[in-house]
């Protein structure tokens, strides 16, 4: 989900038989979809919100969130998807914005957040606690 403008479709490896890309704003959508014929795998590019990801329940046997759930408008909503969609045993692979563990970074953090980033940054909310949302979502981080 957040395939953005498809810059991660390069990095999947060839065992991977199908990718599906989930993207809800239109521009990104559209550049995804050209970035998917280049990719080394097939991708299906379509439109969506991480919170209604348009799979059928436990049909994926892993899935990839790559600085989506800092985007995303109800993160424990995205990641009850994410459960939803995998099997029993799938993984999760995830490269995400964390809150600081320093109480000055947080800080700095939560003040960016209120004030200016998110306008900045599509919508990223860099001070949400995304390690205690997975862990509510039942996922374990090794």
């Amino acid at each position: 989900m957040g395939a953005g403008h498809g810059i991660n479709f390069p990095f999947y490896p060839g065992p991977v038989t199908r990718l599906l890309a989930v993207e809800p704003e239109e521009h990104l959508l559209e550049l995804a979809k050209d970035a998917a014929h280049d990719a080394p795998i097939p991708v299906e590019v379509v439109p969506g919100m991480a919170e209604e990801l348009p799979a059928k329940d436990e049909s994926f046997d892993a899935a990839v969130v790559s600085l989506v759930l800092c985007t995303v408008r109800d993160p424990d909503r995205a990641i009850a998807e994410l459960r939803r969609v995998l099997r029993p045993g799938g993984e999760l692979r995830f490269y995400e914005h964390v809150i600081a563990h320093g109480r000055l970074g947080a800080r700095l953090q939560r003040f960016a957040d209120a004030t200016v980033w998110p306008a900045m940054a599509g919508g990223c909310h860099m001070s949400r606690d995304t390690q205690a949302a997975l862990d509510r979502g039942g996922f374990s981080v090794e």
